[in-house]
């Protein structure tokens, strides 16, 4: 796959991890175009090997600054309106493409900036457990957010994806999920079409009944999400259905 950055002049050739890359000369009378192991697109940072690992360290430093504006401006605000510049500031940069990059392991470091920052907003110390801060500030932590964003994403464009029940005619307890492409790739695995499709399909029925009506969804989807407050989603995996009545 062949990205052009033509701001830059700039080419990335997408290649697997652990392949030889080969570059592509482009050009036209001698004046040839650079290649670059990354490139933006849309305001989001793509690696060739798309571990968005540049993304996320372009966003961190964004990020503690937010972290220093909502330390310096506590003393003359309350809680309320630190909420204010957090969700003005922190989480419009957090959210960005989150459904991108939030799954990788390097999003670590994003929810270690997120829980400085919730830690501020409530005077907390720097060892004090932030789960139940992130409820009593009704603050979705990183991994939340990113199921959130998934999964509204998903209930948008329900048209892009496939049925169980449009590929066989069985009618087994999984014929009305979305169909899940088999995969080896673990890139592949762990982007945003079939993750995206793993946690919707482990949504109970009478939760992915209501994604016919965005609004519902959203508001069921969000009060179970602050609720629990999850970290990650091994947590959601593991959670039994009952948690969702």
């Amino acid at each position: 796959m062949l990205l052009l950055n033509y701001e830059k002049t700039q080419y990335a050739l997408f290649t697997l991890k652990g392949s030889v890359l080969h570059e592509a000369p482009i050009g036209y009378n001698n004046n040839f175009i650079s290649n670059s192991t990354s490139t933006k697109f849309l305001g989001v940072i793509i690696e060739n090997r798309l571990s968005w690992k540049a993304h996320i360290n372009h966003l961190l430093p964004k990020l503690c600054t937010a972290c220093h504006s909502v330390r310096t401006t506590k003393p003359f605000m309350c809680q309320e309106n630190l909420k204010s510049i957090y969700y003005s500031y922190f989480y419009s940069l957090m959210t960005y493409g989150i459904i991108f990059w939030g799954n990788p392991t390097h999003s670590i470091h994003v929810f270690q900036l997120q829980k400085r920052v919730i830690r501020i907003i409530t005077d907390s110390r720097p060892t004090d457990s932030c789960r139940q801060l992130f409820k009593k500030l009704g603050i979705l932590p990183l991994m939340s957010q990113y199921i959130f964003s998934l999964l509204i994403f998903i209930v948008h464009n329900t048209a892009s994806f496939q049925i169980n029940s449009e590929i066989h005619s069985i009618n087994t307890r999984y014929y009305s999920n979305f169909h899940r492409p088999l995969a080896n790739l673990t890139t592949y695995k762990n982007g945003t079409y079939y993750t995206g499709i793993k946690v919707f399909n482990y949504l109970p029925t009478h939760k992915k009944n209501l994604s016919h009506n965005v609004n519902q969804f959203r508001v069921a989807l969000r009060g179970f999400l602050h609720f629990h407050s999850l970290y990650s989603l091994e947590e959601y995996f593991n959670s039994s259905s009952n948690l969702w009545t």
